[in-house]
């Protein structure tokens, strides 16, 4: 049975947009009052906004908030080459267009948590935090397992009708999957129809050169920041945990999601929204700790 709390908040007021940046029309969408603090949500790899759709209404008692499609992504156009610094210069892009009365916090999940660090290394005195959700930064070793995820997404199939392809859709890296009426939501809003039939709306070209480490990004990090994980994810384990705890100098939290997969958006929508609440309320009425 679908909860009232996901029922209401894809319901709530919303307002699209779309503006260019650097030749690409960015897709993004807003909850809550002009004028409330910022809140950027971005999305994991070959995912989408309403990935955050459910989630971002549960802010709006305090906050301005959008989540948006990274250009390649949901409803945004497509470039011939990404890269983390121009998703982060879109993100930037967003957060100016939506008119905040100050700097925003960004929160991204996998990839949208990548983005994120890259956002912070390259524009920090242009947030107020940064909240990197499930997203691996691993001590170095050619062997990474984000190039075989990115093969994962470089052949999406076509399929004649719309509940053909819903049967196919599945998450990566794969996990028990979530409840269905969370599931549904983002699997129908991961789908286009074209003349051929029903395909995915990601660009299957978005991973040929955007594997990248990010090490000296979040080393570099400045502004606010912080780290939430599933206690189950494979892709950021214990150890890859304590090794992001240590470029962050130390002084940032890494928070622990429990019961929690990599997907936690879907698998504990409301363990991560309290996770984020209780580190808002504590970044608004705490000095931080200077990193070394």
């Amino acid at each position: 049975m679908t909860p009232e709390w996901f029922t209401k908040a894809l319901l709530a007021d919303r307002r699209e947009r779309t503006i260019d940046v650097e030749g690409a029309h960015i897709h993004f969408v807003e909850w809550g009052e002009v004028g409330d603090p910022g809140l950027v949500f971005v999305h994991g790899g070959a995912a989408h906004a309403e990935w955050w759709a459910h989630l971002a209404p549960l802010f709006t008692s305090h906050y301005h908030v959008t989540a948006m499609d990274l250009s390649g992504h949901g409803d945004s156009g497509w470039r011939e080459r990404y890269s983390h610094d121009l998703w982060a210069r879109e993100v930037v892009a967003v957060a100016e267009a939506a008119g905040f009365p100050g700097p925003p916090v960004v929160i991204g999940h996998s990839l949208g948590g990548l983005v994120t660090i890259q956002t912070a290394a390259t524009h920090g005195d242009d947030l107020a935090g940064a909240v990197i959700v499930d997203s691996p930064v691993r001590r170095p070793d050619p062997e990474s397992e984000e190039g075989t995820r990115g093969r994962a997404f470089r052949s999406p199939g076509i399929y004649p009708e719309l509940e053909v392809a819903l049967g196919h859709f599945h998450l990566i890296p794969p996990q028990p999957d979530p409840e269905p009426w969370v599931l549904e939501h983002v699997a129908r809003n991961s789908l286009k129809e074209t003349a051929h039939g029903w395909t995915w709306k990601f660009d299957p070209n978005l991973f040929t050169h955007t594997m990248v480490a990010m090490n000296e990004q979040l080393a570099s990090v400045r502004c606010r920041v912080a780290v939430l994980r599933g206690e189950y994810s494979v892709v950021v384990p214990e150890d890859t945990a304590a090794y992001m705890y240590d470029l962050m100098g130390r002084v940032s939290p890494v928070v622990t999601i429990p019961e929690a997969h990599h997907h936690l958006l879907l698998d504990q929508p409301l363990s991560l929204v309290s996770s984020l609440r209780t580190l808002l309320a504590d970044w608004e009425h705490s000095v931080p700790f200077a990193r070394s």
